[in-house]
């Protein structure tokens, strides 16, 4: 295949589609964005596309709860469709409201039976977060599956904003599954990769989840938004980095490679795109490769 296709669901609210399309047009996928009642009258059909991504916003402006009328819409109206599209072995991302809806349709944590056993609810705050927050691989990361964030750092820089991203499980047992099977993906820390509290975990998640993923690793929902950061110039303090970059480059020969990738990673902004570029790269090579 030489590029994937890639359907960037649209509904009432939805406000980051612009965004997510083009991080995947970045690197190299084709593009469609679909309103959710083209999709349910097949025109165009699921089938076209071998990527669906629910992207930030506020659908239907979160009445009742955030995310819910459209992972009702997802659940009821488009299920087969959904089901077809997901024993295919394609890819599905859902970032801030689309990980709501992910969590609310039962396409997350997936299994056999859709049925909702996690939520994200109302922040611990009180209010909308809107800042950016550090990111550790989760507690499981040699058991992690995740299709989605193969070769990422272990801590990466991603900002958030959201007023419903806790993230909650219906039960123990749940939660233990979701470690088990290396379903944890991303969990809030802070810049050494420490689990913390707030305002390091910007909701109160339980566990400081911050993304998990299906049991194929294919379906994957987060709150922070990759697509905000795709280019190094997207770093709040890309301007610092600039100058530790030219003070690097002066002394690089009289500095051992172990410490000069030391002094990049605490560099912060050191980097030639954005943390959340791989997340996006990593799909569309997946689908190139298998379809």
């Amino acid at each position: 295949m030489r590029k994937p296709k890639v359907c960037i669901l649209r509904a009432a609210g939805t406000n980051c589609d612009r965004e997510t399309g083009f991080a995947f047009l970045k690197i190299g996928a084709d593009v469609e964005f679909v309103h959710i009642n083209r999709l349910i009258e097949a025109k165009p059909s699921l089938s076209n596309y071998q990527i669906l991504a629910l992207p930030g916003g506020f659908t239907y402006g979160d009445d009742i709860a955030a995310g819910k009328i459209l992972a009702n819409e997802l659940r009821f109206k488009l299920i087969d469709d959904l089901k077809r599209f997901i024993q295919e072995g394609k890819l599905i991302i859902g970032i801030c409201n689309g990980f709501q809806i992910l969590v609310k349709s039962g396409l997350l944590p997936g299994g056999d039976v859709l049925k909702q056993e996690t939520s994200l609810i109302i922040n611990d705050s009180g209010k909308f977060e809107d800042r950016w927050v550090y990111l550790t691989q989760g507690v499981e990361r040699k058991a992690q599956k995740c299709i989605w964030t193969r070769n990422l750092p272990q801590i990466i820089y991603l900002p958030v904003a959201h007023g419903e991203g806790k993230f909650i499980v219906q039960d123990k047992k749940t939660l233990d599954r979701l470690r088990k099977n290396g379903q944890i993906v991303f969990q809030y820390s802070d810049e050494k990769g420490r689990l913390a509290g707030y305002p390091y975990n910007p909701n109160g998640s339980v566990e400081n989840v911050g993304g998990i993923c299906d049991d194929t690793g294919r379906i994957f929902g987060l709150m922070p938004h990759p697509e905000r950061h795709i280019d190094a110039l997207q770093h709040p303090r890309w301007t610092g980095a600039k100058n530790i970059s030219r003070t690097l480059s002066k002394v690089r020969d009289s500095i051992q490679p172990a410490n000069l990738r030391s002094l990049r990673s605490v560099s912060l902004g050191f980097i030639e795109e954005g943390d959340g570029l791989q997340i996006f790269r990593n799909a569309v090579e997946y689908a190139k490769r298998n379809f």
